[in-house]
């Protein structure tokens, strides 16, 4: 069950449109790396575990990707509202909003739309940790610093920061309780 607090987990005031960056940015929505693969991931994972402890974690996650997906969308809105067609056009988001205009679609930076295809659901404890892991604790390595370098904009470089710094203690702490309960069964 899920109660809907009706805010942004962090809140977004982008002041001018910039479809250059949006362009970028919409693979954090539906890409393969994206909020939208996570949480169906994490969701999906969660019935699986033998542990409550990690079901819950998952559960909280993914939850919480739901809330990084709204957070997405806004700022992709913010991002791309009230542009001419010559801006659409040079930014090379024409084909896209033949298709959808200013609504916001899941996909990733290369057009592809969003596909369950991206992510893993083993149903093996480990399995899924490892893929819990690869999609999203290395991303603060890799995909956010990339996107980031690409804005001045500081509420856009500040939301993506603070949601993976999030997501790196997440998954310590998930790692660290499936080894406490691997030992204590042991």
């Amino acid at each position: 069950m899920w109660i809907y607090e009706k805010k942004l987990q962090y809140p977004i005031h982008i002041k001018k449109p910039n479809p250059m960056y949006a362009s970028i940015i919409i693979s954090q929505l539906g890409g393969p790396d994206g909020e939208l693969g996570a949480a169906t991931r994490y969701l999906s994972q969660r019935f699986s575990m033998p542990y409550n402890e990690v079901i819950g974690i998952l559960t909280d996650v993914g939850t919480e990707e739901l809330a990084h997906v709204e957070m997405i969308s806004t700022l992709l809105y913010q991002l791309t509202r009230d542009l001419t067609p010559e801006q659409i056009a040079k930014a090379g988001l024409d084909k896209y909003f033949v298709d959808h205009t200013t609504g916001v679609y899941p996909a990733s930076a290369a057009g592809t739309p969003f596909t369950t295809a991206y992510i893993g659901v083993k149903g093996d404890v480990l399995a899924d940790l490892n893929e819990d892991l690869a999609a999203d604790a290395t991303i603060p390595q890799a995909q956010p610093l990339s996107k980031i370098n690409f804005t001045d904009e500081k509420w856009v470089r500040t939301s993506l920061f603070l949601k993976y710094l999030k997501n790196r203690n997440e998954f310590e702490i998930v790692i660290t309780l499936y080894c406490n309960i691997i030992l204590r069964t042991c």
